[in-house]
């Protein structure tokens, strides 16, 4: 009887420590700011009018994609770098400008439209107007074209809350080379204007993203920039061999002897050598990583720079139906925290990943850039 009586309570503790650790993860979601680096609804609800179906009104619960009002709350995020994504084929017709300033435009309409529920965030002192009610919206250019050689429209797109500018997307344009294209048209990995490029956005307050980039042209950038720069949705090429599109431990510990910052990609083939073999092949079930593989790159990442150069962008909306299976929409950050927790991270490491390392670095840029403003 005594030991029936001891399973019980055994039993009846284990189950109390998993609701602790439940609610835990979820309070700190509530409690800490979560600053996501690289969500693409813009361009989902842009392709929902370019087919002619209904926008997804993202104030309310959507049956599709993985962002909307209600679920990010539920998560506890706070902000949401909506990506500003302009397509390589618009490089080829000229109309990368027009394309940004219509998903400017867009965004800022529904947050007219909802502005008990969303505002644009320009600054990290915008920050601290943040309440659980309220998201804060910010701007980040996937796909440097926009500019279209202009380097006064740096200036342009920092007026309109553009607040990191990844110099290049899918194939190599007028300033980087990229790590989708083999075509490497420049001998450093930027061109002479993507180099012009880099002392212009340091000068404006623009965060660079190298994210897409070519290997040469990723360090080149780093050597370039005055201020730290990010990759604001890459992984870790230990964990993919020979994905030119994530991180090597090498062009990470660059990225942080300048203070910059990796924020992890959650698409499944950027986490896991399995699904990065599937998207090449095509073969069996897909194999969804996990939310222990998010953590295996944030682990490694502390590791060998330490836990001041990791944050999140999760590429929502961005990489389709190969999210971790338990890390499918922006409502599931807790689960992320709660493996975090698992592994032993304090509070305080927690608060760094989910935004304070980013906010460090965003509000670096700013302090260069106005020191550099006449008084």
């Amino acid at each position: 009887m005594r030991k029936i009586i001891s399973l019980i309570i055994i039993s009846m503790l284990i189950s109390c420590s998993e609701e602790i650790e439940k609610i835990s993860s979820e309070d700190l979601a509530k409690k800490l700011t979560i600053v996501d680096m690289h969500i693409d609804t813009p361009y989902r609800l842009w392709r929902q009018n370019l087919i002619g179906d209904e926008i997804d009104d993202i104030s309310k619960r959507t049956l599709k994609g993985d962002f909307d009002y209600p679920r990010a709350v539920s998560g506890g995020l706070n902000v949401p770098f909506f990506s500003i994504y302009t397509p390589a084929s618009t490089q080829i017709d000229s109309t990368s400008h027009e394309m940004a300033v219509s998903l400017i435009s867009m965004i800022e309409d529904i947050v007219t439209l909802h502005s008990d529920k969303f505002f644009i965030v320009k600054s990290t002192s915008d920050i601290e107007l943040l309440d659980r009610e309220r998201l804060g919206i910010a701007f980040g250019m996937e796909n440097g074209a926009p500019i279209e050689g202009d380097l006064s429209r740096v200036q342009f797109y920092h007026d309109k809350g553009i607040r990191y500018i990844t110099l290049t997307h899918s194939k190599s344009n007028h300033i980087s080379d990229s790590s989708y294209d083999e075509n490497h048209q420049w001998e450093g990995g930027l061109s002479s204007f993507g180099k012009e490029l880099i002392r212009e956005m340091n000068k404006v307050g623009i965060m660079v993203d190298i994210s897409h980039v070519s290997d040469k042209a990723f360090y080149e950038s780093i050597e370039i920039s005055e201020v730290p720069v990010i990759a604001s949705h890459s992984s870790l090429r230990h964990f993919t061999p020979g994905f030119e599109r994530n991180v090597s431990d090498d062009m990470l510990i660059k990225l942080a002897s300048k203070g910059g910052v990796i924020s992890i990609n959650f698409g499944s083939s950027f986490l896991t050598k399995k699904a990065l073999e599937y998207r090449r092949n095509r073969e069996g079930p897909y194999p969804f990583a996990d939310v222990t593989d998010v953590v295996d790159h944030i682990d490694r990442v502390v590791n060998l720079v330490g836990i001041d150069h990791v944050g999140i962008g999760s590429d929502y909306d961005g990489v389709g139906d190969t999210l971790p299976s338990n890390l499918k929409d922006v409502s599931t950050f807790p689960n992320l925290i709660s493996e975090l927790l698992t592994r032993g991270y304090t509070e305080e490491d927690i608060e760094k990943i989910l935004s304070g390392n980013i906010i460090r670095v965003w509000k670096e840029v700013e302090d260069f850039a106005n020191g550099r403003k006449p008084v």
